[in-house]
């Protein structure tokens, strides 16, 4: 059973929802990527997303953008983000970590080098925003015969053929957008997020995590009352962009644990 797997099933078997924080490896300061992962998991992190960053994140916002960018002024490559993954599991063996990213750095190492990298780094998931379910057939058989979970995303847009194209190749949790956009945008509809996901269950037996579009604790709880778990993202990454380099790691903590405080109100 994957890291994963075993996280969700001790999240259900306590009554409680999962909190999947996001941050881009290299951003703000490539040195303080690690430092950054153990100051979420210290919040109350279930699974960590690990931004992998790319020169044109279409589904991405200014936000995540930006540090993407930053990122990649310093250096930041797939190799880098995971050594980072590596340095994590030598004082982490619990927390699952997800890499999130695009194709292009991917299919530049291979699939089969990426996938044996991967594995030995002790990545757990990979969500890659441009590989669409139907194409990832052999992608997806790939990961999970390396112990990674192949992550897909699902939209207000998606059809029933959509979601059970998904429901055959993914494993670990799928990630529902919220609305119709890029990351950070606002104006949430809870009730149809609530009406949407009894669609994706009907076609995938995993838990569903919702992103896109949270940025406190409150909007957290009201997600995680239909959700099984909540992402969230740019208001990470925008919190580090505004913290002093001393100071970035503790507030990380404290915003995540507030947002893990109003997810366990949830009923």
């Amino acid at each position: 059973m994957s890291r994963i797997k075993n996280t969700f099933a001790a999240l259900a078997a306590q009554g409680k929802k999962g909190l999947i924080p996001f941050i881009t490896a290299g951003d703000p300061n490539p040195e303080q990527t690690v430092e950054f992962m153990h100051a979420l998991a210290r919040g109350g992190a279930d699974v960590i997303e690990l931004g992998v960053p790319f020169s044109d994140p279409m589904a991405d916002g200014p936000v995540i953008q930006r540090s993407s960018e930053r990122a990649l002024a310093r250096g930041v490559s797939l190799k880098h983000v995971l050594a980072d993954v590596k340095r994590f599991r030598e004082t982490d063996d619990k927390t699952p970590v997800v890499l999130m990213g695009y194709a292009n750095p991917i299919e530049r190492m291979g699939t089969e080098a990426f996938a044996a990298a991967a594995k030995e780094a002790g990545v757990d998931g990979v969500l890659v925003v441009d590989y669409p379910p139907e194409e990832s057939v052999e992608f997806g058989k790939s990961m999970q015969q390396a112990g990674i979970d192949p992550i897909f995303l699902l939209a207000p847009t998606s059809t029933d053929e959509r979601i059970a194209a998904v429901g055959k190749v993914a494993s670990g949790y799928v990630y529902y957008v919220s609305l119709k956009g890029v990351t950070g945008s606002a104006n949430l509809d809870v009730s149809s997020i609530a009406s949407k996901i009894p669609a994706i269950k009907s076609h995938v037996s995993l838990p569903v995590g919702v992103g896109f579009g949270i940025r406190d604790a409150e909007t957290a709880r009201a997600i995680g009352e239909v959700a099984d778990a909540v992402v969230i993202g740019s208001r990470l990454v925008q919190l580090l962009e505004e913290a002093s380099p001393d100071m970035a790691a503790q507030s990380l903590t404290r915003f995540i644990a507030e947002i893990r405080t109003a997810l366990d109100s949830a009923q």
